[in-house]
C-alpha cells in the first residue's frame, strides 16, 4: 500500500501540489493524469525516493519492492535475452523462458535475442528496460508513459500483461484507450489537488466538470448575496431607526465566506486550414513497391486511393514500413516501381516526428509557423493556440523541449494549407485533454486524413479503413476496427488467443460459471435495485434545486419591495419585508446545504452501483 500524506511540492513559483492526501491501496491500478506540467511524472519519481517533497511523507510498507521504468538507458549484459534476464529474481533467475516470454510479448523478434542492446534503435532499448522491470515482479509498478515507442500489438500484450498483475500500479499514459483498459482507479492532478475515483477517465472528468459548475454557481449566488447585504448597507447606514438592522446585515457580511473564481485552463485547439477540392479522390497509389535495400522490399505492389474524405488509419508492428508509406505519400521518398498520383488541386500537409530536424535553430516560433504559410496574425493566434502565447511566441527554436517541438510541429501543420493531412503518429506529447481535442478536429476537417497511430481509440473512433502491415505483407482493409479484429485480428495474438480460450473455458467448468439465464436475472435485479436508490436521489436533488431558483426569484421580489417602502417611508412594511427576505434567505442557505448534501449521495451511490455494473458486464 503506498500512503501519500499532506503532500506539497513546488517548483520556484510553481505550485504543482499542496497538501494532498490520498492512498493506493492492495491490488489497485491507479492511473495519474493532470495536464502536461501538472506534477504526474514528479509525483511517480517521489513515490520511487528520486525525488523529495517540499512537506508531507510518503510511507511505504517496510522491504517493499518498486519496480520504475525510467527513460535511463544502461544496459551491462551481451545480448537482449542476457540483459532481460538480469530482471529475474531468485530462483527464477534461471527460466529464461519467462524473459523470451515478455520480450517477444513486447515486440522482439526471436533472432533479436542474441543482439547486443546497444544494436537496437531507442524505443526498443526503452522495451528492454520496461521488459526487466515487469520481470522483477516488484509489489508496486511505476509505468510513466510505457507505451511510447509500443506499437498496437504490443500495447494490447501490455495491456494484458498487466490486468494480470498482482500488485499495485501507478500509471502515467497519454493513452486514454490504453489506461482505461488497465486501471482500477484514477487519480486527477487538479488545481494543485488530487482527486481519487474509481472507474474510468471520463467519469474523473465529467465528476470533476460538475463540481467545478456547483462551485462556480455557488460561488456567483454568494457573489450576489455580499452585493445585496452590501446596497442594504450602504443604503440605510445613516438611518438611526435602521441602525440594528445595518448592523445585522454588517455581521452577516463578515461572516460570509470568499470563493475566488477558478483560473482557466488553457486547452491545444486544433482547426486545420482546409482548401476545397472537386476532386473525388486526392490521391492515387499504383502497385507502390520500396525498400530500403532493394532484394528486402518493405512495401510490394501497394495500391490506395484516397478520397476527399476519407479517414485512414496505418497499423502494424514498429519497423515494419508505416512511416516509410507515409513519406512515399508525401513525396519525400520515390517508390522503386509504380507511382503515387496526386489530383492537381491537392495540397499535402505533412506532420512527422522526424520534421523537427528540419526546424530552424535560429528562428523563433513565430517565424517558423509564419514560413508554414500563415500571415503575422494567424500565426499569433496559432502560437496561441499551442500554448506559446505572448513573449513565448518569440523563443528560439534551439531552447525548445521536445515537447514544445512537437507542438511547434502541429503549430505548422495548423499552418499549412491543404485537403490532405498526412499524420505520423501526432498526439505523443500531448495530455489526454489535448488528444481529445486532436481527434475531434481531425473528425470535424472537411478533407481526408492518412494517420499512422498506436492508439486504440482513435482507431475506433476515427477511422472508416485500414491499412494493415502484417506478416510481411501490405494490405487495405475497408471497415472499422473492430471489424478488423473480429474478422481478420492480429496474427500475434491468434496462438495466445486460443490458449486464454482453452484456460478460461477450463477455470469457467472448475468454478461452475453462471448461466446466461442467471445472468440475465442478476442484472434484471441489479436494474430494478439501482433506480429504486437513484431515481428519488435525483428526484430530491431536482426538486430542491427548483425551490432554490423559485426562492431566490421570490426574494428579489421582496428586496425591490422592500427598496420602495423605504423610499416612501413606510416603517411597518419594512420590518415586515425585512423579516420575510431574512426568513427566505435563511430558507434558501439551508437549501443550498441540503442540495450539497443530496448530491453527494447521488454520487457515492452512483459509484457504487457503477461498480456493481462493472462486474456484471465482466459476466460471459
Amino acid at each position: 500500500m503506498i500512503d501519500v500524506c499532506r503532500l506539497s511540492k513546488a517548483y520556484s513559483s510553481q505550485v504543482l501540489f499542496a497538501d494532498v492526501s490520498f492512498q493506493v491501496n492492495p491490488g489497485e491500478k491507479v492511473g495519474l493524469v493532470g495536464r502536461n506540467g501538472h506534477g504526474k511524472t514528479t509525483m511517480l519519481r517521489m513515490i520511487a525516493g528520486l525525488e523529495q517533497p517540499d512537506q508531507g511523507e510518503i510511507r511505504l510498507p517496510r522491504h517493499c519492492r518498486l519496480g520504475y521504468v525510467t527513460q535511463a538507458l544502461d544496459f551491462g549484459a551481451a545480448t537482449a535475452l542476457d540483459e532481460a534476464c538480469l530482471g529475474l529474481r531468485g530462483e527464477a533467475r534461471t527460466e529464461t523462458w519467462r524473459a523470451e516470454k515478455v520480450l517477444a510479448g513486447l515486440g522482439f523478434e526471436r533472432d533479436d535475442l542474441c543482439r547486443h542492446p546497444s544494436a537496437f534503435s531507442g524505443g526498443f532499448q526503452v522495451r528492454l528496460n520496461l521488459a526487466k522491470v515487469l520481470l522483477a515482479e516488484p509489489e508496486v509498478l511505476l509505468l510513466d508513459e510505457p507505451t511510447n515507442y509500443l506499437d498496437v500489438i504490443a500495447i494490447r500484450w501490455l495491456t494484458g500483461f498487466l490486468n494480470a498483475w498482482p500488485g499495485e500500479l501507478v500509471l502515467v499514459t497519454h493513452d486514454r484507450s490504453f489506461m482505461d483498459a488497465v486501471v482500477t482507479h484514477v487519480l486527477a492532478i487538479h488545481r494543485c489537488g488530487v482527486r481519487k475515483m474509481r472507474g474510468r477517465t471520463a467519469k474523473v472528468y465529467e465528476q470533476i466538470e460538475k463540481d467545478e459548475a456547483v462551485y462556480e454557481k455557488t460561488r456567483k449566488h454568494e457573489l450576489q448575496r455580499r452585493k445585496q447585504l452590501q446596497e442594504y448597507i450602504d443604503r440605510y447606514r445613516a438611518q438611526k431607526r435602521m441602525a440594528a438592522s445595518v448592523q445585522s446585515k454588517v455581521k452577516q457580511l463578515e461572516r460570509m465566506g470568499h470563493k475566488e473564481r477558478l483560473r482557466a485552463h488553457k486547452d491545444l485547439d486544433f482547426v486545420f486550414t482546409h482548401i476545397p477540392t472537386p476532386a473525388k479522390a486526392v490521391l492515387h497509389a499504383v502497385g507502390i513497391r520500396f525498400g530500403f535495400e532493394p532484394d528486402r522490399p518493405l512495401i510490394r505492389d501497394f495500391s490506395l486511393s484516397v478520397g476527399q474524405r476519407d479517414r485512414i488509419c496505418v497499423i502494424g508492428k514498429n519497423g515494419k514500413g508505416k512511416t516509410t508509406l507515409l513519406r512515399l505519400l508525401a513525396g519525400e521518398l520515390r517508390p522503386l516501381a509504380g507511382e503515387v498520383k496526386l489530383h492537381n488541386k491537392t495540397r499535402i500537409a505533412h506532420f512527422a516526428q522526424a520534421h523537427a530536424a528540419d526546424l530552424d535553430e535560429h528562428k523563433n516560433v513565430e517565424q517558423e509557423i509564419m514560413d508554414a504559410g500563415a500571415d503575422r496574425n494567424r500565426a499569433r493566434a496559432i502560437c496561441g493556440l499551442m500554448l506559446f502565447s505572448g513573449d513565448a511566441a518569440l523563443k528560439p527554436v534551439s531552447v525548445l523541449s521536445g515537447g514544445e517541438r512537437s507542438r511547434l510541429l502541429l503549430g505548422r501543420i495548423l499552418a499549412s494549407p491543404g485537403n490532405l493531412l498526412l499524420l505520423d503518429e501526432p498526439t505523443n506529447h500531448l495530455d489526454i485533454q489535448s488528444s481529445d481535442a486532436f481527434v475531434q478536429a481531425v473528425e470535424d476537417y472537411p478533407g481526408a486524413a492518412v494517420i499512422v497511430t498506436h492508439n486504440e481509440m482513435f482507431l475506433r473512433e476515427l477511422a472508416n479503413r485500414f491499412v494493415i502491415f502484417q506478416g510481411g505483407r501490405v494490405e487495405l482493409f475497408e471497415g472499422r476496427y473492430d471489424d478488423f479484429l473480429a474478422g481478420v485480428g492480429w496474427e500475434e495474438e491468434r496462438e495466445r488467443q486460443a490458449a486464454e480460450q482453452a484456460e478460461q473455458a477450463a477455470a469457467s467448468a472448475a468454478d461452475g460459471a453462471l448461466s446466461r439465464k442467471e445472468i440475465r436475472r442478476l442484472r434484471a435485479e441489479f436494474s430494478a435495485r439501482s433506480a429504486k436508490v437513484l431515481r428519488p436521489l435525483e428526484e430530491r436533488v431536482r426538486q430542491t434545486e427548483g425551490r432554490i431558483m423559485e426562492l431566490e426569484a421570490r426574494q428579489e421580489r421582496v428586496e425591490r419591495d422592500l427598496i420602495e417602502a423605504s423610499e416612501a417611508g413606510e416603517p411597518g412594511r419594512i420590518g415586515e419585508l425585512g423579516r420575510e427576505s431574512q426568513r427566505l434567505r435563511n430558507e434558501i442557505d439551508a437549501l443550498y446545504d441540503a442540495l450539497e448534501r443530496a448530491a453527494d449521495e447521488l454520487k457515492q451511490a452512483s459509484v457504487q452501483f457503477e461498480d456493481e455494473r462493472e462486474q456484471l458486464d465482466a459476466l460471459k
